[in-house]
């Protein structure tokens, strides 16, 4: 396991179920992801992709093997433990979960609320820098339902790099936008991401984006088949 790895993966298992309705569902996965690296996990619908994401973020149990995640193994891990390593997690969904009675600013502010060491202003100009920096700035008033799908996109990205993480775990975040919207969206990941050298795992069917990765992982039926410790890495051109 590498002691710098900011997630380190070895022999993981995951099931769901109990008994005989009991089905495994990632199989021996391992690999790690490095400090400022962007990775990209691709592989069909339903063979383990999301659950993987869940596991490393720690919104789910590990069950088997080990799983470190900037310094914490989750296998055995509390759930207060796990909640200080999500502290640390910016995330970045295909429905970009925005609070709609919430504005685009406010949206953004409630990753700062979490942070003790900074004061009311401090949060509100942290979230309107990092939303400038997203081409936002003319919208931090605006409500979710009058900003465009891709708009959505980039205050979630705001709000997932607003608290500076070491980690961003991304779940398909072009699968609902057209090709210029998808694209812009993880140009502005990969600027924003290394920028502040935060590591970027990201779940994908778009092959329209494959040549932002760093590596690029590849899973079938909760295997990785390919870039895993036991198959071969692919790096980009």
């Amino acid at each position: 396991m590498s002691s710098d790895a900011v997630v380190s993966i070895r022999n993981l298992d995951h099931f769901y179920g109990h008994d005989s309705l009991q089905k495994q569902v990632l199989f021996d996965v391992g690999f790690d992801l490095n400090p400022g690296e962007i990775v990209l996990l691709t592989g069909p619908s339903g063979c383990g992709k999301t659950t993987l994401l869940t596991l490393i973020g720690g919104l789910r149990s590990v069950q088997a093997g080990t799983l470190s995640v900037l310094g914490q193994e989750l296998h055995g891990a509390s759930q207060r433990q796990r909640v200080e390593v999500r502290r640390n997690i910016g995330y970045i969904f295909q429905a970009h979960n925005l609070l709609r009675f919430l504005t685009a600013s406010q949206n953004v502010q409630m990753t700062l609320d979490l942070q003790a060491d900074l004061n009311w202003d401090e949060r509100i100009a942290r979230s309107h820098q990092m939303l400038e920096a997203v081409g936002l700035g003319d919208h931090l008033d605006y409500y979710p339902e009058n900003l465009s799908g891709g708009q959505k996109q980039r205050v979630a990205i705001a709000r997932a790099l607003v608290g500076r993480p070491k980690l961003v775990l991304a779940d398909e975040p072009t699968a609902a936008l057209d090709r210029q919207s998808g694209r812009d969206v993880v140009d502005l990941m990969q600027q924003l991401a290394k920028e502040q050298g935060c590591t970027i795992l990201l779940v994908t069917h778009d092959n329209r984006i494959l040549d932002i990765a760093d590596r690029i992982l590849e899973m079938e039926d909760g295997r990785l088949v390919k870039g895993g410790l036991t198959s071969p890495v692919l790096q980009k051109a």
